[in-house]
């Protein structure tokens, strides 16, 4: 056993996860070393599939936790490519216990109805690190397509100057996000994944769309906490209304949208006489929009 005064060799974290040999890193400014294999990492797999099928992502109905973990201990399913090729598994799938005729073929239809997926559902569906709901159209806005994403990406990764410049144009993503998708694709299992998923989906360019309402082309805010729906949420349903959502009150700002605890941003915009309201009333200037 070593004393205190004993010399110690330093502890060395492993560079590669010992259960899919991805390779596993730290990001600046943290000790916790992360895989990086994401969807092919048996110690992932459950929990990044229900993710990949989730309401938020490709929202794909009957594959709840349940079947996933039929259909993972099958051997059917292994990565979200495999989904999409569950049909030949039809007649094996109606002689289980459980499953009938309509049962078997409402999900072979709920599958094949999202062959042409939003792209930016699909990709926050992958689960790559700090690529939420709001960033992942954030990303799609500016780049249109998944394959020119991963061309910027990886580009950005090499110190491109024109890619760097290009992510540096989009709101609310910063050098974290792009080291975190320039990470991904750098990983050869997570391109296998990707190219495997994109040979069997085809998501259209992505177009943002935009209803008229009454803080189109305005600014707005959110403050104090949201009790109905989650701060991404708030923000998609905001840009999905023509407005700008900022992180602080000025005197740019149209509207304040304050929950409870609301505190030095609800009272800068009583000083500045910006026009506030409470989550009910956000709501309804969401439904008045249709």
């Amino acid at each position: 056993m070593l004393t205190c005064d004993e010399d110690r060799a330093a502890f060395r974290f492993t560079d590669h996860c010992p259960r899919c040999g991805s390779e596993a890193v730290a990001e600046e400014g943290e000790v916790d070393v992360r895989c990086t294999g994401g969807l092919i990492c048996p110690a992932q797999r459950l929990e990044r599939l229900r993710h990949f099928v989730s309401r938020a992502a490709l929202d794909i109905d009957g594959l709840g936790e349940k079947t996933l973990v039929e259909l993972l201990e099958l051997g059917w399913i292994a990565e979200p490519a495999d989904i999409f090729r569950l049909a030949p598994h039809r007649e094996e799938l109606l002689a289980r216990e459980g499953w009938q005729a309509k049962s078997v073929d409402a999900l072979l239809a709920a599958i094949e109805a999202k062959r042409a997926p939003d792209a930016a559902r699909l990709l926050f569906g992958l689960g790559i690190r700090h690529v939420g709901q709001v960033t992942a159209r954030d990303l799609l806005r500016a780049f249109g397509t998944l394959p020119a994403l991963r061309t910027a990406a990886e580009a950005a990764r090499e110190g491109d100057g024109d890619a760097l410049h290009a992510f540096s144009l989009i709101e609310g993503v910063g050098p974290i996000v792009v080291r975190a998708l320039g990470d991904f694709f750098h990983e050869p299992h997570n391109v296998t994944v990707w190219e495997d998923l994109l040979a069997e989906v085809s998501p259209p360019i992505y177009v943002h769309e935009t209803r008229a309402s009454q803080v189109s082309g305005k600014t707005v805010v959110f403050t104090g906490t949201l009790e109905t729906m989650s701060r991404d949420e708030a923000k998609a349903q905001a840009e999905a209304l023509g407005a700008r959502v900022s992180g602080s009150v000025s005197a740019k700002t149209d509207l304040v949208v304050a929950g409870p605890g609301a505190g030095s941003k609800l009272k800068k915009a009583a000083e500045l006489g910006i026009a506030t309201t409470d989550e009910a009333g956000w709501a309804r200037i969401v439904a008045e929009a249709g």
